[in-house]
């Protein structure tokens, strides 16, 4: 288990989300007096088993000494004009902005740089922020800072209530049979097959799932070919 630095930030942030064709993008962002005061076993969500997940998630909204704050990027927002590098600087900014107060100055805090320019992605995410502050990005921010594993978790745990609860919705709306969405990725094969089959079923794509991703102009080609085939 890799040990955390003990830092001298007072906030995190990070996004769960960036690259699913299915449902909205959330970014967290944690605010503690003292990073050692965190509870043990936080890291990058990935390294953090889902029922451990559930449970920081929890122990951090439940501790007074922390202040959490999520903010969702969805759907519609992801399918308009803006490229996913800039709705990623947005959804640090306003998650970002939830735990600072407007009127603070100099607050200080680390982000995962979510660009291939650390220093760029840092000095986006503090222009859109509601509050100055004295903000850092690195690239493996969640692993290497608790704070920022710490809105790593929260992120990924706010995630996976949005699937689960997209589920739930389109089994009461359609059926048992597309009341699994897999992890909404690409390559998840359940996720794949929920597109192919809603299509095939309904002739147009869920409401959930991002239009603007190639996967969804792939799932419709394969369907409008098999059309074809039928004649």
């Amino acid at each position: 288990m890799r040990t955390h630095r003990v830092d001298a930030a007072v906030f995190g942030v990070d996004e769960a989300g960036k690259g699913p064709v299915l449902g909205s993008m959330f970014a967290a962002a944690v605010r503690v007096a003292d990073p050692a005061t965190l509870p043990a076993g936080i890291d990058d969500s990935k390294n953090v088993a889902p029922a451990r997940r559930t449970e920081l998630a929890a122990a951090l909204r439940e501790d007074d000494r922390v202040t959490v704050g999520v903010a969702e990027i969805p759907v519609a927002r992801i399918d308009g004009d803006s490229d996913m590098n800039s709705l990623t600087v947005a959804a640090h900014a306003e998650a970002l902005s939830e735990v600072v107060e407007s009127e603070e100055c100099g607050v200080e805090g680390l982000v995962d740089a979510g660009d291939t320019s650390e220093s760029r992605f840092a000095r986006r995410v503090a222009d859109r922020a509601s509050a100055a502050v004295d903000l850092t990005a690195e690239h493996g921010a969640d692993e290497a800072y608790a704070v920022v594993g710490a809105a790593s978790v929260v992120a990924k745990v706010a995630r996976d209530a949005h699937v689960e609860s997209l589920a739930e919705e389109y089994r009461e709306r359609y059926g048992e049979a597309f009341g699994d969405l897999g992890s909404g990725y690409p390559s998840d094969p359940n996720t794949r097959e929920f597109l192919e089959s809603f299509v095939a079923e309904f002739g147009e794509l869920p409401d959930c799932a991002r239009r603007s991703w190639s996967t969804c102009d792939d799932v419709l080609a394969a369907q409008e070919q098999s059309g074809l085939g039928d004649f």
